[in-house]
């Protein structure tokens, strides 16, 4: 279905450093180093609710198989992208090492915990995993959730997932070369945005320092 299952390498970057979230949201979103992995996810995903641990696993686990689960992740090469308040991982996105043939498209999972739902946090972590993706070369996606998660299947529906509902899961593919196009003037548009506001917080001391009148501004924070 996907070919070789990887397309080249463009010339963007994806944006690795902090990403602001909405304002409705207090925290940051970023990729997470190999030696952080394990206590951050692990935490993260033993403070989900029994609700949402069923949701994210479509059933009910115990904290030993979340430990265990954890030290997979940290070992096996998966991408953590993160949402980050107060230092605590409140919000993950995997992107999962192809387990199968070259063609097939890599795994990916979220989590969201309770007290930062309905924040768009969801939003940003799965637009920032498809362009990590897409970065890594992977022409596609495949997602697998309980039948039940409504907000998980609303939110990959909103990426252009197909879901077919099979042995109590729904289970999907998202098409990136499709979605490619459409996505490189929104990356170009971030990047230029990061820009403009790096700038304006370097520029802003030496103007004070100068003494000068004039008012330095930055961009206001945007969804993203």
């Amino acid at each position: 279905m996907y070919g070789s299952g990887l397309i080249p390498v463009r010339s963007f970057e994806v944006q690795r450093e902090q990403t602001i979230c909405p304002k409705s949201a207090r925290g940051h979103v970023r990729t997470l180093i190999q030696r952080e992995k394990l206590s951050l996810v692990r935490d993260h995903l033993l403070r989900l609710d029994p609700a949402s641990r069923h949701e994210r696993f479509n059933g009910f686990l115990d904290d030993d198989f979340i430990e265990r689960y954890a030290v997979r992740c940290a070992e096996d090469g998966t991408v953590i992208i993160a949402y980050i308040e107060n230092g605590l991982v409140r919000g993950a996105a995997e992107l999962h090492p192809t387990d199968q043939s070259p063609d097939s498209p890599p795994e990916v999972a979220f989590s969201v915990e309770s007290s930062v739902r309905r924040k768009g946090v969801g939003t940003i972590l799965f637009r920032r995993l498809i362009a990590e993706a897409r970065c890594m070369g992977y022409r596609g996606l495949r997602i697998t959730t309980g039948a039940e998660n409504h907000a998980m299947r609303a939110l990959a529906r909103k990426f252009g997932a197909h879901l077919t509902f099979r042995h109590g899961e729904s289970t999907g593919t998202i098409d990136l070369a499709q979605q490619q196009q459409a996505e490189l003037p929104r990356l170009s548009i971030t990047a230029s945005f990061e820009a403009v506001r790096a700038v304006a917080i370097d520029v802003a001391p030496t103007v004070a320092a100068a003494g000068s009148s004039l008012p330095v501004t930055t961009p206001r924070d945007r969804r993203v």
